[in-house]
């Protein structure tokens, strides 16, 4: 797929940070193509940083965050996804 506004939501802002959250069906891998979020780049910074619920409808859904490492000339990129959570052997 490819990346949908109305999924990207601010949670939080202060001090020229935004710390936001998007949701998505698409997998990590794909989200940290540099362009995925190209849409909204009249609203990223360098330094924000994205909370994701990722693969919402696969077999292996995820959650992290991703930090918004460049914005320059409407060109997003975001370093690969920092996961949250552990492994649930009960």
């Amino acid at each position: 797929m490819s990346f949908v506004p109305k999924d990207l939501s601010v949670l939080s802002y202060a001090n020229g940070f935004t710390l936001w959250h998007y949701a998505t069906v698409d997998a990590a891998a794909a989200i940290d193509t540099e362009g995925y979020f190209d849409d909204a780049s009249h609203m990223l910074r360098a330094g924000d940083m994205i909370m994701a619920n990722v693969d919402t409808d696969g077999e292996t859904p995820g959650a992290g965050l991703f930090l918004v490492s460049s914005n320059t000339g409407g060109v997003v990129d975001v370093d690969d996804l920092t996961s949250v959570g552990g492994t649930d052997t009960d």
